[in-house]
């Protein structure tokens, strides 16, 4: 294996390393994590595997860079929703986050599918990396769950943890199921908004 220091890695940040990392997250999505290898990355790609290491030293290097950049895409866009949502209800404010989530998840299906299918990197703990990234995207929902609850749209004795969890898990588990043209994101989030904090009426 070329030892390649990752800072002098960096500047090649766009074109051939996007493409890479474009080609790895549709190989991890229809494949995982083992049946994954570099030669095969190499040859979709188009170029030998020994240059796959001018930009990433290992294959571990490149799924974790899918990863991080699959949580990230759906990071940002639900950050975004909510900023534009500053001074809705907290309820408008939920199903918001969701529809975010639910475009960026199906708009960036394969590093968001590659990152829900290899999180785990097989049999190996998630890199530092990996976890911080996620805890960072877990906690904007911890906060909008407590901002929620604080609100009186969710009840205070539901443990904040555990409905976090259930409704991300209902949202990335959509992968399995969503199809563009056969649902509408908009109606989906209303949807999941209704199931997790159903509108009161007056």
């Amino acid at each position: 294996m070329v030892a390649v220091e990752k800072g002098a890695r960096e500047p090649a940040e766009g074109g051939s390393r996007r493409l890479i990392l474009d080609t790895a997250a549709r190989l991890l999505r229809s494949g995982g994590y083992h049946q994954t290898t570099l030669r095969e990355i190499a040859e979709a790609v188009g170029i030998r595997k020994a240059s796959l290491y001018y930009h990433f030293a290992s294959k571990e290097e490149i799924v974790e860079a899918v990863v991080n950049d699959g949580v990230r895409f759906v990071h940002e866009a639900v950050v975004a929703a909510l900023a534009g949502h500053a001074e809705a209800t907290p309820r408008e404010r939920l199903e918001a986050a969701i529809g975010a989530h639910l475009t960026a998840l199906h708009g960036h299906g394969d590093y968001t599918s590659a990152s829900i299918k290899t999180f785990t990197f097989g049999a190996s703990p998630a890199p530092d990396s990996v976890r911080r990234v996620r805890r960072a995207y877990e906690e904007v929902w911890r906060d909008l769950v407590a901002e929620m609850q604080a609100a009186d749209v969710l009840p205070a004795e539901r443990a904040p943890e555990a409905l976090r969890n259930f409704l991300l898990g209902a949202l990335n588990g959509s992968t399995d199921w969503y199809r563009p043209g056969r649902y509408e994101v908009a109606e989906l989030a209303a949807e999941f908004a209704a199931l997790i904090a159903p509108k009161t009426t007056s």
